[in-house]
């Protein structure tokens, strides 16, 4: 990566909740991408370049957004590998916590695109740990969807209304 990108970035993430659109969204994700990379071990590079393939696709090629989700899920990834105040039950916690306050996060929790991380895997103990994950978050979303459905979309609504002057 160039250095005016990597400066861009240190700065962003010392400031992210003022300078990025919708950080929050961004962090959400982030939390579920490294959710599912720090229960393999064995991850690798791969697993950051699928998740930038991936955010190319979500945020509709703009590179620098997708650089950004796929650094802050390193970041993340990086804080429950090094147990620097992050561990894997920390992040469920924190994703399900972010689920009660924004409940429309669930809508972004895309287990297609989580399948394509488990595919780098090939310990077939890790395999099943990322599958349980996986289904773990997909009950999550379906029951943040059904639960708080019409909270979402007045949230929804109010978010479009905020958009369009």
């Amino acid at each position: 990566m160039r250095l005016s990108f990597r400066l861009k970035h240190h700065f962003f993430s010392a400031f992210r909740e003022l300078f990025v659109h919708h950080h929050g969204s961004l962090e959400f994700r982030a939390k579920v991408f490294a959710l599912i990379i720090v229960a393999n071990n064995d991850s690798t590079v791969e697993s950051y370049i699928k998740v930038k393939e991936i955010a190319l696709k979500i945020y509709e090629n703009d590179e620098e957004r997708a650089n950004l989700l796929m650094l802050t899920t390193k970041e993340k990834v990086h804080k429950v590998r090094e147990n620097n105040g992050l561990d894997i039950d920390t992040l469920v916690a924190n994703i399900q916590k972010d689920l009660k306050i924004i409940p429309r996060y669930a809508k972004k929790i895309n287990l297609d695109e989580l399948k394509e991380l488990i595919l780098l895997s090939d310990d077939e103990d890790t395999i099943s740990y990322q599958n349980n994950i996986l289904e773990f978050l997909e009950t999550l979303k379906e029951d943040t969807l059904r639960k708080k459905e019409k909270q979402i979309a007045k949230d929804e609504e109010t978010s479009k209304s905020q958009f369009t002057v």
